[in-house]
């Protein structure tokens, strides 16, 4: 290996990543979600008739360019049989840009489709859930009005709080309209009675009911007052107007606070559409509402590559960057603090302006850089030990770490017979948050096994290690990913890379390479919860699958340069994506992971095996 033709490619690519870098010091990279967003925002704009024939049409041409050949849409692309709830969303949202009877040709497929897999009542709950919202499906008839989840004490068996933050945040706007039944309509809501069916089962509303029975606890605790669900809103808009950043739940509150009363002229509801405004991105020439923009994120994972690969602390780049995260920490009590009180806030979001939703993998992503400014100044001293001691203060009771919140994993909610009821109602400790949390704390924070913190989270990471030697990646794909987290973070703590439960994944990464040289890894994997292996390699996966290796071998394997040729040679990837939000529903691309994970996979291995 050209170890000095390695060293010049690091370099190029680290002068790319600053080239990109804004005047306030952070970066921009799109967050491209699958179109559910962009057909709930077109089914609004329509709906409450806002005069935008541009934006209109500019999301009608992006639905249309993610419709695969065969006339379905997808969550990801090799996805075999087309997505029910995604060709729903998107063949409705496209009805709405001009009356139609349903025979367009690039539509006929999609309803032939969508009839011959039982029609609406067989999609996914949110889009059963918007398509009631604008009067296009049923509600259903529920024992209690769910808002009563909102009015329960925190001593009641089941509270709002004992939910995740993200269904919390869906949940609330949907709750302000269900039990009514009320729906929003304008004189672009098509008709839809071709693709209804028989709405009457029990089935088509199952979740639903599931999930109700548990607030029916007592009479005592039956008082609904819709006020404290319009207060949980309230309390959790940003000031870009959106509700906790993410254009769903704010497309879904701009819904529910019209039916509770508002205007749609008025303040809250116009700051609301600004700040969606403002979460678009260009992708292929096409416009695409993010679902929740990477920026902090994104910023994050650079700046650590680049002092990682050398970058000195002093240059602008870098303090730029880094005074972007000091502006970036959350000063405010979020939900996070119902579980973990008297705790000072110190941690921070995934996207530019989140003041309230601070989450684990953030902070310690935003951790590492603060770190490397440590001796340079008394302000990131202070930022440091108040991130550290939020992200310690949230281990969880298991010895993992959550997402968002702690102790937010009780098995009643978690085992409920409601689809991915384990990933959207519930926040439990995950193997890919605890292993960059232990990755951080071993490198960065001087901890090894001896700390008791550290003890408990690597013997909670043995426990879920599968049968076959990996772990499961909750937040991407997903096998690859979770296993680089775990076998990562668990060697930073001082777990001996030669430990026989180290061993086993590095056999199997092997046992998976493709003939390329690369890694490839199907995001059905994370739906059948099996490895799934991909032939079509990826940048990032295999980026995370040689970190992997690096970590573990003391000397490079002839398959791991095989894998360093790979990185060098594809400079472009395929549009595949490698982050997940929810299971068999919201798949993501990260445009700038292609950038940042390559980039440090062979910074790894050029430091470890190159440089004297």
């Amino acid at each position: 290996m050209d170890w000095r033709g390695l060293e010049k490619e690091i370099y190029r690519r680290c002068n790319d990543l600053i080239s990109l870098q804004k005047q306030d010091g952070r970066w921009e990279f799109c967050f491209e979600n699958s179109i559910i967003t962009d057909a709930f925002m077109l089914m609004m704009i329509q709906t409450l008739e806002i005069k935008n024939e541009k934006l209109v049409l500019q999301l009608r041409d992006r639905i249309f360019s993610q419709q695969s050949n065969d006339g379905l849409w997808r969550i990801y692309p090799d996805e075999a049989d087309g997505n029910l709830s995604s060709t729903i969303q998107a063949y409705i949202a496209l009805l709405y840009t001009k009356k139609r009877d349903g025979n367009d040709t690039r539509l006929n497929r999609a309803k032939e489709f969508i009839m011959h897999n039982g029609g609406l009542k067989n999609s996914n709950l949110i889009t059963r859930a918007f398509l009631a919202m604008n009067g296009l499906y049923d509600w259903p008839s529920l024992p209690i009005d769910p808002a009563v989840l909102f009015s329960l004490p925190l001593t009641a068996p089941i509270n709002m709080y004992d939910i995740s933050t993200y269904a919390r945040a869906h949940f609330a706007p949907v709750f302000l309209m269900a039990y009514e039944k009320k729906s929003l309509t304008s004189i672009n809501t098509p008709d839809l009675s071709h693709l209804s069916g028989d709405q009457t089962e029990q089935s088509t509303w199952e979740e639903w009911h599931n999930l109700f029975a548990l607030f029916n606890i007592s009479e005592r605790y039956s008082r609904v007052n819709k006020q404290n669900v319009l207060t949980y809103i309230l309390n959790h808009i940003e000031s870009d107007g959106t509700l906790l950043s993410y254009a769903l739940t704010t497309i879904l509150m701009i819904y529910g606070l019209i039916a509770y009363g508002y205007d749609k002229s008025s303040s809250i509801i116009q700051n609301a559409l600004n700040g969606l405004s403002k979460m678009f991105c260009e992708v292929n020439r096409t416009k695409h509402l993010q679902n929740s923009p990477s920026t902090t994120w994104d910023t994050s994972l650079i700046l650590y590559t680049l002092q990682e690969a050398g970058v000195p602390s002093h240059q602008s780049v870098i303090t730029k960057g880094a005074y972007f995260l000091l502006t970036q920490q959350q000063k405010k009590h979020g939900d996070w603090s119902v579980h973990n009180p008297n705790v000072a806030p110190g941690g921070w979001g995934f996207s530019i302006g989140d003041t309230i939703n601070s989450d684990n993998d953030d902070t310690q992503a935003a951790l590492r850089t603060i770190r490397n400014l440590y001796e340079t100044h008394e302000v990131y001293q202070n930022s440091y030990h108040k991130g550290v001691s939020w992200l310690l203060s949230m281990q969880n009771n298991d010895g993992g770490w959550a997402a968002f919140e702690k102790n937010t994993n009780k098995h009643l909610l978690g085992s409920l017979p409601i689809i991915n009821a384990r990933d959207a109602l519930i926040d439990p400790s995950t193997p890919d948050i605890t292993g960059r949390t232990l990755e951080f704390l071993g490198h960065y924070h001087g901890c090894t096994l001896q700390d008791p913190i550290v003890k408990k989270a690597v013997n909670w990471m043995w426990d879920q290690q599968e049968k076959d030697g990996y772990w499961y990646g909750r937040w991407g794909i997903c096998y690859i990913y979770g296993t680089w987290s775990a076998v990562t973070g668990l060697i930073a703590c001082g777990v001996n890379p030669n430990d026989r439960r180290i061993q086993r994944p590095l056999e199997w990464l092997l046992a998976n390479q493709n003939d390329d040289g690369g890694w490839g890894e199907s995001c059905r994997s994370d739906v059948v919860r099996k490895f799934v292996r991909m032939p079509d390699s990826t940048l990032t996966q295999t980026a995370w699958a040689l970190d992997t290796l690096t970590s573990i071998c003391r000397q490079p394997t002839e398959q791991m340069k095989k894998a360093v040729t790979y990185l060098l040679s594809e400079q472009t990837n395929n549009a595949y994506p490698t982050g997940a939000g929810l299971s068999d529903a919201f798949y993501i691309r990260y445009h700038s992971y292609d950038h940042i994970w390559p980039l440090l996979s062979l910074v790894h291995f050029y430091k470890k095996y190159y440089r004297n």
